[in-house]
């Protein structure tokens, strides 16, 4: 789900997975992806950087996943 400046992606890590190296791997890879599918979108980019070097993170701990799924489908609806 997107709203007007960030997308939110639900996803489920070990506790051993090295997050900063998981998701700068994810925004490498859908850079690449989108870049590929849409080459005029390259004219738009910044430096040619598709997302910028931040993320947020946050963990859900003991929340039902389908309470985190209506939060993120509601974002960006006015």
């Amino acid at each position: 789900n997107h709203d007007q400046d960030h997308v939110h992606v639900l996803f489920r890590a070990t506790p051993h997975t090295e997050m900063a190296k998981f998701l700068n791997a994810y925004k490498s890879s859908s850079s690449r992806m989108v870049k590929k599918q849409f080459p005029e979108i390259k004219q738009y980019l910044w430096k040619s950087a598709f997302w910028t070097q931040s993320y947020c993170l946050i963990s859900t701990g003991g929340v039902p996943l389908e309470v985190v799924k209506r939060y993120i489908e509601s974002q960006g609806r006015k």
